[in-house]
């Protein structure tokens, strides 16, 4: 893992000491094993690295080749290194001690600027190839990894994170409106459909699956790879579906344990963490090591309002996985004194931006925090797989069925649905039919109602931004995606590079604070391009949803688990239980808005004081996910955000 920096001068005159001097000292709160830096004429390239890999102990960053003439500065772990020593023919005394910059160096030697298609795993880099008298760089497909920018007509600088483009003396800390209204007008989790902007208006980003190439002062990205699969996967029998996915989905979780340091794992009672943790215990106990899981669970306080079908401590699964699997050394957390609240100062700093996953926020951080002071070097999660492993659309399936005629299948399927899940006959069939012929239901508007946007979002700097129209072009409406097609769907979440960008920041950027890789199998691109090529009657079969997961891991997970149809976790239920005890000083900062002539420029005041009325003296637990209640978390968090920036 490494902090990088670096920039390259235009009109061919020497970087100069002071400006990577700046960087460098801006990156200095990230732990490093390694602080190196490469100058050569006009370029500059620094770097911070802490030591994930056993390759990388002692490793040497920046890099500079003399025979090819040829520096690298990465930000990276490439998981596919057998395979590419098989194209590159790399000798097999050489294998054991190779970087994974080195790699990739060999890689831009062979394909070029075609190489980033070609590499599996979570990076960002920048080379200079100074035969070409060009930079060239690139970000992973998901964009695990961030690589920002900052371009001028003098030079071309970079980062891993914002904080050294600021520290370049003429580099302006000015706010970019139009990402700001996104960011606020935008329902769902991410910040912008403009996956080359940041907040800020000097600043931009190479989206996931893109390259960068700077050459003759000219900036260009472009696409690399594709999350497609050459074809759709037709075997012969359920059984070998599911040793396929064994195979695949085992390599991509061994293929992560690659680290000199400890391995651990967050924990849940659902099927994606338990699988990620179950196929990693067994294949670290060949290595002699044991998982270390973290699992966040409710204060002992916490009276749980959700209803019979959810639950907000999950415990109960984890434990029953924990015991099933073995091998695993399991941590339960349920950080008391501590809410979203209290931890948005250190998420600003962490991030440099404004966020929105408050409600998890401080269980995500800390669990970062205790590997990191536990010696992980790699943290394994399952959190895409709801698009990918466990996906499953069930009501879509049978709805298909229906439409196709297909009775028998259709009633077959029905019962032992209705069965597993617990829901009535006639219920089911009421969903089934709506979703099957939608002239059935009567749908409600998607953008009318209370939501969030509008609530946030004055309305003045909306229409002088025009972001809703934008957004609506863009298929997003003020509830959310309008995509109605689970399959479709799926395939555009897995694709999203506004959601890979907020994925990633808060990857890399909780990895430098606290020295741990995040890492997730279930969105590694030979599992997502596995998953989209089989069919989808693999995945809801025998009255289960997410059947292709559950069947295969009958020997992974307990039952208790792996066939839960009927109870859900609920993470973030108590989020606003934790932050009750602060309800006074929130109030009390949101008056210091209304009267704020910055914030009132950009937040609906008149909508934030009606909110605070109507919640009374203090909200109740079961308002957490009540529109109102979460729109004035991210009032202030955008507030304190907008402060940093006068």
């Amino acid at each position: 893992m490494s902090a990088i920096a670096g920039l390259l001068r235009f009109d061919g005159q020497p970087a100069g000491f002071e400006d990577g001097s700046a960087m460098m000292e801006a990156m200095e709160r990230y732990d490093a094993d390694d602080v190196q830096t490469w100058t050569d004429g006009p370029i500059f390239l620094g770097c911070r690295s802490k030591w994930i890999t056993p390759e990388s102990v002692h490793e040497r960053l920046p890099y500079y080749d003399p025979a090819f003439r040829l520096a690298i500065v990465a930000d990276a772990i490439i998981d596919n290194r057998r395979e590419l020593f098989d194209l590159l023919q790399v000798r097999p005394t050489d294998r054991a001690g190779m970087t994974d910059s080195e790699l990739i160096l060999l890689a831009y030697r062979k394909w070029g600027r075609e190489a980033p298609k070609h590499l599996v795993g979570d990076f960002a880099f920048v080379i200079w190839d100074e035969q070409e008298r060009l930079l060239f760089g690139a970000r992973d497909l998901f964009g695990n990894r961030c690589l920002y920018y900052h371009r001028d007509a003098r030079r071309f600088a970079f980062g891993t994170t914002i904080a050294p483009l600021f520290a370049l003396p003429d580099v302006a800390k000015e706010l970019y409106e139009p990402w700001l209204a996104e960011f606020m007008a935008i329902p769902e989790m991410y910040e912008s459909t403009d996956v080359g902007s940041t907040p800020y208006r000097h600043i931009h980003q190479v989206p996931p699956a893109h390259t960068v190439t700077v050459s003759d002062g000219r900036v260009s990205l472009s696409a690399h790879g594709s999350l497609e699969p050459k074809e759709m996967l037709r075997l012969k029998s359920d059984r070998e579906y599911e040793e396929a996915f064994r195979d695949v989905f085992g390599e991509a979780v061994k293929s992560r344990l690659r680290t000199h340091r400890q391995v651990a794992a967050t924990l849940s009672g659902g099927l994606d963490s338990g699988a990620v943790a179950s196929f990693a215990a067994r294949a670290l106990r060949e290595e002699g090591k044991s998982l270390h899981t973290y699992s966040y669970i409710p204060t002992h306080d916490f009276a749980d309002w959700t209803p019979s079908s959810a639950t907000a401590d999950e415990s109960r699964f984890i434990q029953a996985t924990v015991r099933h699997a073995g091998n695993i050394s399991e941590r339960y957390m349920d950080f008391e004194g501590i809410s979203p609240m209290s931890q948005v100062d250190d998420w600003l700093d962490i991030l440099e931006t404004p966020y929105k996953f408050f409600e998890n926020s401080f269980w995500l951080k800390g669990m970062h925090e205790q590997a990191g002071q536990q010696g992980v070097g790699v943290l394994l999660t399952g959190a895409r797989g709801n698009f990918t492993v466990s996906w499953g659309p069930a009501v879509y399936y049978y709805a298909e069925l229906l439409r196709k005629l297909k009775w028998q299948q259709f009633m077959r399927e029905f019962r032992l649905y209705s069965a597993n899940k617990g829901i009535g006959g006639k219920r089911l069939m009421s969903i089934i039919c709506k979703e099957a012929f939608p002239i059935l239901a009567k749908r409600s508007n998607t953008d009318g109602g209370t939501d969030i946007p509008t609530m946030l979002i004055h309305p003045d700097f909306a229409r002088r931004t025009d972001v809703f129209a934008k957004l609506r072009d863009s298929g997003i409406g003020v509830n959310g995606s309008m995509i109605a097609d689970p399959l479709e769907l799926r395939k555009e979440k897995m694709k999203s590079l506004p959601v890979g960008n907020k994925n990633g920041a808060s990857a890399t950027k909780l990895s430098l604070r606290y020295g741990v890789w995040e890492r997730d199998p279930t969105c590694d691109p030979r599992v997502v391009r596995f998953c989209f090529s089989v069919p989808v009657e693999q995945y809801v079969r025998n009255g289960l949803d997410r059947a292709l997961i559950r069947r295969a891991t009958k020997h992974y997970l307990p039952d208790e688990v792996r066939l839960n149809q009927r109870v859900r976790g609920v993470q973030g239920a108590d989020w606003v239980h934790r932050i009750i005890p602060g309800w006074k000083l929130l109030e009390s900062e949101l008056r210091q808005l209304y009267d704020d002539p910055v914030a009132a420029a950009y937040l609906y005041v008149d909508r934030i004081k009606e909110a605070v009325l109507r919640l009374g003296v203090e909200p109740r637990p079961e308002q957490a996910f009540q529109p109102e209640m979460r729109m004035l978390m991210r009032s202030l968090i955008i507030y304190r955000f907008l402060k940093r920036m006068q």
